[in-house]
């Protein structure tokens, strides 16, 4: 009796001890709705169609690099599921897509989504429904209030300081300027001109002497450029979507306009700006960069720019090195990955904003040397640094030194 009551203790300790550790074994494990044991969901939008499609180049490389990822094994093992949609730049449709992605793809969350006006029109739904807006592709301030859109984050550096370090450049360089701001009509680029007053400050009033806003809608901005020459503006600070930009530059050199010409980062393109505009048309041009020119020799030895070229090589050969959108397509999922890879089993929305806002000294390949990624949870903005550069021939040229939110140019 004595045996058989000490087998049956045995037996009974070793079904505690297997449902104790399966029990743990749960626990390790948390997942939302689009995570499973064998795959992550991720949503995105882009302009695939209407005004804004050359930036799409930006969607279809994260797609190539993706599945470069799974290819290797994925994320803990965990295959990435990237279902992007097309919204044609339209804040409605964006719309459209994003309840598409939430409530019948039922992804975990959404990823890097293009274009100021778009992401506006889904900031509050998303935040209403819990779902991590994450690394929005746009460099609005907006992105970064982790006290009013807990679930918003950004990712690039921000467009008004980008402008403040123009202005700064301008007061130093050309303090006598009469500047003329071409913008889109819209918080994208009502965010760039407002750092641009901020930082000229009290002379803001004196030197701009046209703010000429164009509708997104608009087949040319060709009257607008004529605007600013008549008005006798030598400082030209160009606020404009890839399309516009080669437009803007093409006009210019059409009539003999010769300005100092600032264009904003987002629209720096080789292959869609700058030889769309006519090579010859667009140099001195001056913007600032926070990730390596493909084309700029200084980074061919560079580790980084060895396995840019290998992913374009293996696996996005319809990849143009020209294009800057597909080095910023390359860059941002590596940050994804990073804040999935520090999520490890919890793959719980929370858990994925509490990574995102948890990055310490991170670097992707391809970031300026000097600049890392890093935040925490009053500071959503991973990336505050930015460098000038110059067009010289077909290549960007970097000047000056790293320069921070609080630096000037």
């Amino acid at each position: 009796m004595s045996f058989v009551m000490r087998r049956l203790a045995a037996f009974s300790t070793a079904l505690i001890l297997l449902f104790a550790g399966n029990d743990s074994a749960l626990a390790q494990k948390k997942y939302d709705t689009g995570a499973t044991d064998t795959e992550i969901k991720i949503g995105n939008i882009m302009p695939y169609s209407g005004p804004a499609s050359a930036w799409s180049m930006i969607g279809r490389t994260e797609a190539a690099y993706f599945r470069k990822i799974n290819a290797e094994g994925g994320i803990n093992g965990r295959k990435i599921v990237f279902i992007s949609y097309d919204d044609g730049y339209s804040p409605p449709k964006a719309v459209e897509q994003a309840r598409k992605l939430v409530e019948s793809d039922e992804v975990l969350l959404i990823f890097h989504s293009l274009g100021t006006p778009t992401n506006t029109a889904i900031q509050k739904y998303l935040n209403g429904k819990k779902v991590p807006q994450l690394f929005v592709a746009s460099g609005a301030t907006k992105w970064n209030d982790p006290k009013n859109f807990p679930w918003t984050m950004g990712w690039q550096p921000n467009y008004q300081n980008e402008a403040r370090i123009y202005a700064r450049y301008i007061l130093r360089e050309k303090p006598n300027a009469r500047i003329g701001v071409l913008y889109q009509n819209d918080d994208y680029g009502k965010d760039y001109l407002k750092g641009l007053r901020d930082g000229l400050g009290d002379k803001a009033a004196s030197m701009i002497v046209a703010e000429d806003a164009y509708e997104v809608a608009e087949p040319t901005i060709d009257s607008h450029v004529v605007k600013m020459k008549s008005l006798d503006v030598d400082v030209f600070v160009d606020i404009t979507g890839i399309k516009f930009a080669a437009q803007a530059i093409r006009k210019a050199a059409e009539i003999g306009w010769k300005p100092l010409h600032f264009l904003n980062s987002v629209s720096t393109s080789i292959g869609a700006v700058i030889r769309p505009a006519g090579v010859e048309n667009a140099q001195g041009i001056i913007s600032v960069a926070y990730l390596m020119d493909a084309l700029d020799p200084q980074w061919r030895g560079d580790p980084g720019m060895k396995a840019f070229d290998e992913f374009l090589a293996r696996d996005f050969p319809e990849g143009n090195r020209a294009d800057s959108n597909v080095m910023t397509g390359y860059n941002v999922p590596q940050t994804l990955v990073q804040v999935l890879k520090q999520c490890g089993d919890d793959l719980t929305r929370e858990n994925i904003m509490k990574q995102a806002a948890n990055l310490k000294d991170f670097r992707t390949t391809n970031l300026l040397p000097g600049i890392t990624i890093n935040t925490n949870p009053s500071d959503f903005a991973p990336i505050r640094q930015v460098q000038l550069r110059k067009l010289n021939g077909e290549r960007w040229e970097l000047f000056g030194t790293i320069l921070g939110s609080e630096s000037g140019g």
